[in-house]
């Protein structure tokens, strides 16, 4: 099923002396100038990062990695779309990929690591619903730009197309999926495809999906939210983003998943919805939309790793069979309430 692996770009000997200059270049057009030496903050096999200090404050460079260049794209368009909610751009370079971003302000777990963190999230989570609602319309140019394609029709062939990469499920390793486990997952596709259709019956339309809206994704700045680190999107159905915003905020806020606070953020990013169906049906569809969105957390990570070198991978190899034990752990714990 792979082809021969990608290299990344930031492995070539040129490649920083030549996004350093591309900085510079994008920073003197606008009046900057570089005042201390360029910070690479992270080099990962999904995007490499820079920090770069200049007389006008700080600026930020991201390069995605090529199965995620969409992301140049999408922040482009996002910031002509919802320049209140986007990172302020300085340079885009399509082709490579390329972002330049002012800073736009300090993320939410510099805020606060504790439950004071929740009122900042009953902000957030209807200012993201109201942008996924106003994208319903655009997922045509969401998908020009290259954004995977995620829709529920689309699942069960992704779902198939994963569980042929018996490489990646790892199947039989320490890491990986148990036999007994390949073989549930690949008997239930009836199953999942029938839960697809299931939740497209709630009829809440297709729109930009950001899968990793958490606190270090969330930037506050000048009394405004803005979200970053597009890498990680689709255009999907609107809830699967629930999974890992309740998940990580009940972990790193010390909270319980089903509490009163993450019932508040759950209401809070619903509530804007109740113009497609009633609370009750939302509450329904989000409950299911929690285990499907655990598959389409195995398909981005299959999406991510499945081209990549043995090594630039290792450390992540048990993302996609991960993610598939939990849709089957989820799976079972429905069966038995």
């Amino acid at each position: 099923m792979h082809n021969e692996p990608i290299r990344l770009p930031w492995a070539a000997s040129d490649w920083f002396e030549n996004a350093s200059a591309w900085i510079e270049g994008q920073l003197q057009s606008h009046g900057w100038h570089i005042t201390a030496p360029i910070e690479l903050i992270h080099q990962r096999p999904w995007s490499s990062f820079a920090r770069i200090v200049t007389d006008n404050g700080v600026a930020y460079f991201k390069a995605p990695a090529p199965m995620f260049s969409y992301e140049a794209g999408l922040a482009q368009a996002l910031a002509s779309w919802r320049p209140d909610c986007s990172v302020p751009l300085l340079g885009i370079d399509l082709e490579r990929g390329w972002i330049l971003s002012a800073d736009a302000g300090i993320t939410l777990r510099q805020v606060t690591r504790s439950v004071d963190q929740i009122p900042h999230w009953l902000h957030v989570m209807p200012l993201y619903a109201e942008l996924q609602i106003e994208l319903i319309d655009r997922v045509p140019e969401l998908l020009a730009l290259g954004l995977p394609d995620r829709r529920l029709e689309q699942l069960p062939q992704l779902y198939a197309q994963v569980l042929e990469d018996t490489e990646t499920l790892r199947i039989g390793l320490e890491d990986g999926l148990t036999p007994e486990e390949y073989q549930r997952l690949r008997d239930g596709q009836a199953h999942f495809a029938a839960q697809c259709e299931q939740l497209a019956a709630y009829k809440l339309p297709a729109t930009l999906t950001h899968e990793e809206v958490h606190e270090n994704n969330v930037l506050l700045g000048d009394g405004r939210y803005i979200f970053t680190d597009w890498s990680d999107c689709s255009v999907g159905h609107p809830f699967f983003t629930m999974l890992v915003t309740l998940r990580a905020a009940a972990h790193w806020l010390q909270l319980d998943e089903s509490g009163p606070e993450l019932r508040q953020v759950r209401d809070a990013y619903l509530e804007p919805w109740t113009r497609f169906a009633p609370h009750e049906d939302l509450l329904q569809a989000l409950a299911l939309a929690y285990r499907l969105g655990m598959v389409n957390r195995a398909l981005s990570w299959h999406h991510g790793l499945s081209r990549l070198s043995e090594h630039d991978k290792a450390e992540y190899a048990d993302s996609v069979p991960g993610w598939l034990q939990d849709y089957l752990q989820a799976e079972a714990g429905e069966q038995q309430a």
